[in-house]
């Protein structure tokens, strides 16, 4: 028999979800883009969604993540700040430690 751990990681900010995985994606998927509304089709996501989720990582980070410029006769865009940046590198490491942590502990319940 193989055990198996199943987890999810979020970080929270005064009990507000910061980021998660659908978070962090689509803060790639606009870095990918340079759109919101881009990265919300290439996700599946609607836009309203996407917008809700983004404004709500603005506002529970320490700085701005996305820089968001208005629609128009040259388009919109989106981009994500150096800051940004860096929270998705630190959230990444965060779930790449903590799976290689789960995995060593799983394999000492298989090894019983």
């Amino acid at each position: 028999m193989s055990y198996k751990i199943k987890s999810r990681i979020w970080i929270e900010a005064n009990n507000h979800v910061l980021l998660g995985e659908g978070r962090v994606h689509l803060l790639k998927a606009i870095e990918d883009t340079g759109s919101l509304s881009k990265a919300a089709k290439s996700l599946g996501l609607s836009y309203k969604k996407a917008w809700s989720l983004i404004d709500s990582v603005n506002k529970s980070a320490k700085k701005p993540v996305t820089i968001n410029s208005t629609g128009g006769k040259g388009g919109g865009g989106a981009t994500l700040t150096p800051y940004g940046k860096t929270l998705i590198t630190t959230f990444d490491e965060i779930n790449k430690n903590c799976w290689k942590f789960l995995d060593e502990q799983v394999r000492k319940l298989d090894a019983l």
